[in-house]
């Protein structure tokens, strides 16, 4: 198989690996090897914040993808409460190398005023959105959505240039139908045959600035699930989708990796589709400049 790019890992800077709540980190020169023993090439780092962050701040996540360019690249985090100046630190931070905003996890609704003056600076700046969503304010961590979306669908339309790229359980909830909309189930892994009528196949099908990042349980479970369901949406929308992991240490298995495998290699997913969603949309969509 082709190598994979991951756009999704969080990782320590060579030698402050460790435990931060709840897993334990491994470094950059660790995760790597790791990574070419699983066939990934390249991994897009996730940022914990600015400077107040205790872990994977811009400033290691940069230093780590200039130490390793051939094996890792970089996004960016930023504090949404320091509203003044966030379009200079965003320009700041792409002209080190960051290739996007994530992993965004915020708990602030979507469509929030501060929220806006971020979006905007993305759009205006071109750099990717990734987020991690919530279903409810004071829940966990992330960005706030209803059930059905119409916040993120509000976003995709409101910023038509703007690269979003989605994450979690509450945003790949909603790839089926006929889905309960308690806050405890949109957070949790459904089971069984995907129903029709998902709002998410409605917005990749409508918004094609609308990206899903295929990392964690959370995709994995919405693509392989349902197998045959998973094989005509990867084919569907195989502009949109990224393979990614969300590891943080070398004892992380992730098995959608191995389901693109083998749905390439029994026809179930064509070569195209496939070398796209493993490698070909992340260089296009971070603007990856790989050796």
């Amino acid at each position: 198989m082709n190598k994979k790019i991951d756009i999704h890992l969080h990782v320590a800077y060579d030698g402050l690996d460790g435990y931060f709540e709840p897993y334990y980190f491994a470094d950059g020169a660790a995760m790597k090897s790791y990574m070419e023993s699983h066939g990934i090439a390249h991994g897009v780092l996730m940022s914990g914040g600015e400077m107040e962050a205790s872990f994977g701040k811009n400033i290691d996540v940069c230093a780590l993808a200039h130490k390793y360019p051939e094996r890792f690249s970089w996004l960016c985090n930023i504090d949404v409460d320091r509203q003044e100046d966030i379009v200079e630190r965003l320009a700041h931070y792409k002209a080190l190398g960051a290739k996007g905003v994530g992993e965004f996890t915020t708990n602030c609704r979507l469509d929030s005023p501060k929220m806006e003056t971020l979006l905007d600076g993305c759009q205006q700046l071109e750099l990717p959105f990734l987020f991690h969503m919530s279903p409810k304010p004071g829940f966990n961590y992330g960005v706030i959505d209803e059930p059905g979306l119409p916040l993120l669908e509000k976003t995709l339309s409101r910023y038509p240039t703007l690269k979003v790229i989605g994450h979690s359980q509450p945003f790949w909830y909603e790839i089926g139908g006929d889905m309960p909309t308690d806050y405890e189930s949109r957070n949790q892994y459904p089971e069984g045959k995907v129903k029709p009528g998902g709002r998410l196949p409605e917005l990749f099908a409508e918004y094609p600035n609308l990206y899903g990042d295929l990392s964690a349980n959370s995709a994995g479970n919405a693509v392989m699930r349902d197998p045959e369901f998973g094989y005509a949406f990867l084919e569907e929308f195989q502009d949109q989708l990224m393979f990614g992991t969300d590891m943080v240490n070398t004892e992380m298995r992730f098995p959608l990796g191995a389901f693109l495998d083998d749905a390439v290699e029994t026809g179930r997913i064509s070569e195209k589709a496939y070398e796209k969603i493993c490698c070909k949309n992340a260089i296009r969509i971070f603007n990856l400049k790989l050796g």
